[in-house]
């Protein structure tokens, strides 16, 4: 996989598993909701900070040959804390729907402010060619960290102004080594599994004259739980022997089927992004600004009146069966062949885990009052007539949140709102019934 190019100052080409991000134009929309005084010039220093330390973030992607690079943008080019005075909500909608388009920069902070100055929208979004959910997060954090040592006058020890610019490097250039013929003979046997159990999508409740302009706009419906269902919700899991994953999984999962038609059982396809920086050797620190992410897809029987802790053990047993033959790797290694075979991540629903992350820590007298992390995308496609439903779920601070960012030329907010009370519902029930006698640690 490795492209056998190194960074060269200026700029570093992309390895395969970037170049899928090129493609698909998705990005990771990390914001927080803040309470009291933000000093704007110590934020705006923040950010620079960052994107100074982290080379992808003040690049743009470019073509080289076959393939694509990053490239470093002249200095009146490279991204910039915006500022504005704005409602929170239109702010929020209005930054999610924003691309950040090939050939610009693949960062953009924007603060949006009340007019009193005392409340405030934070908006980070970071192009995924160049990060994951746990980078992203782990950025959005060191930014706030920095802002904190700033305004509280700690000194600091960066390498700003450095002339060398530190790339991180491809994570493809870190999995162990395979054999190519054992990699083909995986990619083979995906092929036949994809062949032999083609899953079902949701349809759209939303046809192309619903829209004038044919397109619509990204919108997301939200579900969170408080602390106590959330730490309910994980007694569940301990007690059945599975994840929090599992349970949400299974969760979408029965909730999708009600979306279809018929009776009895379909075959359905639960897609679960893994997170490769704990296993690689050594492991690679949620600072480095790289895609570490595989996926592992699996297929279902699943009928519109599936147990759900029955679901979830299967969903939870692949998952640990997959992870344990090493096939993450694999499913790593083959990621070129998935523009050419699509169905190698074709899936009903995708069921992000991005585990318990802290929230960032900030100075005396300003409160985060909300943290949030949407992945959001340019295009979507209506002409399908259907696709799988993306759930992101995060627990911040030990509440459990599931994002389900959609395009309204594909679902109706009126469904996306439906199917998102059914999956809290079905969330709620599973955390009811948690044994009140075991406590909950780590």
């Amino acid at each position: 996989m490795d492209d056998g190019k190194k960074a060269d100052g200026m700029h570093r080409a992309l390895c395969p598993v970037e170049t899928l991000y090129v493609g698909q134009r998705s990005r990771a929309v990390l914001s927080c909701t803040l309470r009291g005084r933000v000093d704007v010039a110590a934020l705006s220093a923040a950010f620079d900070a960052m994107t100074e330390t982290n080379p992808p973030l003040r690049s743009r992607i470019e073509q080289d040959g076959t393939g694509h690079l990053l490239r470093l943008l002249d200095e009146d080019e490279r991204p910039r804390l915006t500022t504005r005075t704005g409602d929170e909500t239109e702010a929020y909608a209005a930054e999610l729907n924003r691309p950040l388009p090939v050939g610009g920069p693949l960062s953009r902070a924007v603060l949006v402010s009340s007019p009193d100055a005392e409340s405030h929208l934070f908006v980070l979004v970071v192009d995924h060619t160049v990060t994951d959910g746990h980078s992203s997060i782990a950025l959005h954090n060191a930014l706030w960290d920095r802002y904190r040592t700033l305004v509280e006058g700690e000194p600091t020890t960066d390498r700003a102004g450095s002339a060398a610019p530190s790339w991180p490097e491809p994570v493809s250039r870190l999995v162990p080594g395979a054999d190519a013929a054992d990699t083909a003979k995986y990619l083979d046997s995906r092929l036949q599994e994809v062949r032999r159990h083609p899953v079902e999508l949701v349809p759209y409740d939303v046809t192309a004259g619903d829209h004038a302009d044919g397109e619509g706009h990204i919108e997301v419906r939200r579900l969170t739980l408080d602390a106590d269902h959330t730490a309910r919700l994980r007694r569940t899991a301990r007690d059945a022997g599975v994840s929090v994953h599992a349970l949400i999984a299974a969760t979408l999962l029965g909730t999708a089927r009600r979306r279809l038609e018929g009776d009895g059982s379909r075959t359905l396809g639960c897609l679960s992004p893994v997170d490769l920086r704990s296993r690689l050797s050594p492991p690679l620190p949620a600072s480095a600004l790289v895609p570490a992410v595989t996926t592992h897809l699996q297929t279902l029987d699943v009928s519109d009146s599936a147990e759900p802790l029955v679901l979830a053990r299967t969903v939870h047993g692949r998952l640990n069966d997959f992870l344990s033959r090493g096939d993450h790797f694999h499913e790593m290694r083959l990621t070129p062949e998935i523009p050419r075979n699509p169905a190698l991540q074709l899936a009903t629903v995708i069921v992000t885990n991005m585990g318990v992350v802290p929230g960032p820590r900030l100075p005396e007298g300003l409160l985060a009052s909300d943290v949030r992390l949407v992945p959001a995308r340019e295009h979507y496609f209506p002409q399908a007539g259907r696709s799988p439903v993306m759930a992101c779920v995060v627990s911040f601070e030990g509440r459990l949140s599931v994002e389900f960012p959609h395009s309204t030329a594909c679902y109706s907010p009126a469904f996306m709102s439906a199917f998102r009370d059914e999956v809290r519902a079905g969330l709620l029930r599973l955390a009811s019934a948690a044994r009140p006698d075991r406590a909950v640690t780590g």
